[in-house]
């Protein structure tokens, strides 16, 4: 089976072909939106969706093409439909019921939070259950996956995520956009131990994150040695970025801690931790996640960094994966701006949380 995969909950329009079988990945195709919202030092929602609507045609084209196949070699086509900036999710969406309709294919609705959680079974064999981390801009969650559509939240964000640390981090220091490769790049020349910043509920019970403080101490530090034009000398700036990246490691690796102490008593068949979204493309925190695991006795598995990022083959594998158990989709299907993968876990204390 080859399925057409579509990406556009934010500010990457995104399409893929995967197979079933032999080389699972045919086609992969990202256009990043970058040069478009670095004027305004972030993702403009009105923006994006322009954007998608200008070159997800194109995407598309160049997807299959790349993949030596016709829309009528087909057998199915999923979409992000959820959770994210509703207006691009909305184009992706509308573009792939077309396609099903005149095609008489399946629509697939994926969750773009599930397209994350099984993207590693993509790229490594892994089987169920295993523990996530789930990190990017927009959401920060700890999950056990324990199949297809079955995820148990064993901790979330009470205000931001980890990503959108690093990119308000990034903002911070002058670095540019987007944050997280910013962050990373400086803090190779930085000393982390300069500056103290603090590690929001490290070592408190529990597997739920915190990252506004954290981002509240590193203003004030870097207003703190700004000049008077609000400029900071690059040393610091490198010293400041070491140390924040430094601190969502730390805090990450402890929170995940207490995960995997919670996730061996009630799931002891699962081995593996698994790292998954945008955060998880940072060699450093790659790292120190995989040396937790290793002390702990688990397998670590994070997805190559291209497909951490948003991109169609995730949204195709999830799809393909859901195909194969019959779960598809009606077209009269509602993009959801919000869409938990674990609609039981209790809401999270504090306003922030994407799910």
């Amino acid at each position: 089976m080859l399925i057409l995969g579509i990406e556009t909950s934010c500010d990457e329009t995104a399409a893929a072909v995967v197979s079933d079988a032999g080389e699972r990945i045919r086609a992969n195709v990202v256009f990043s939106q970058i040069a478009e919202h670095r004027p305004y030092g972030g993702v403009v929602p009105e923006v994006a969706a322009r954007a998608h609507l200008d070159h997800l045609d194109g995407i598309i084209a160049r997807a299959l093409a790349e993949a030596g196949i016709g829309i009528k070699d087909l057998a199915a086509v999923a979409a992000t439909a959820g959770p994210g900036l509703i207006g691009g999710v909305f184009v992706g969406v509308m573009e792939a019921k077309a396609i099903a309709l005149a095609r008489r294919i399946p629509f697939i609705a994926v969750n773009h939070l599930e397209g994350h959680a099984l993207s590693p079974r993509l790229a490594s064999a892994l089987d169920f259950p295993y523990l996530l981390l789930l990190a990017s801009g927009g959401h920060c969650q700890l999950l056990a996956v324990e199949g297809v559509g079955r995820y148990r939240r064993l901790g979330t964000t009470i205000d931001d995520a980890a990503g959108e640390a690093f990119d308000k981090g990034a903002k911070l220091l002058g670095l540019g956009y987007p944050g997280g490769p910013a962050i990373e790049r400086a803090a190779r020349a930085g000393d982390a131990r300069r500056f103290p910043l603090p590690r929001p509920l490290a070592g408190r019970p529990g597997c739920d994150f915190s990252f506004s403080g954290l981002k509240t101490a590193l203003r004030q530090q870097a207003q703190a040695l700004a000049d008077a034009s609000g400029a900071l000398a690059a040393d610091d700036a490198a010293d400041l970025a070491a140390g924040l990246q430094a601190a969502i490691g730390d805090c990450l690796a402890d929170r995940t801690a207490h995960a995997i102490a919670l996730f061996r008593a009630r799931w002891p068949g699962g081995n593996s931790l698994v790292v998954a979204g945008g955060v998880a493309a940072n060699a450093a925190l790659r790292q120190q996640l995989a040396a937790l695991a290793a002390d702990r006795g688990l397998a670590f598995i994070a997805p190559p960094p291209a497909l951490c990022t948003d991109n169609g083959a995730m949204i195709a594998w999830a799809g393909l994966e859901r195909l194969r158990l019959g779960l598809v989709d009606g077209l009269d299907f509602a993009p959801r701006p919000r869409w938990p993968l674990d609609p039981a876990a209790a809401p999270a204390i504090g306003a922030g949380v994407k799910a």
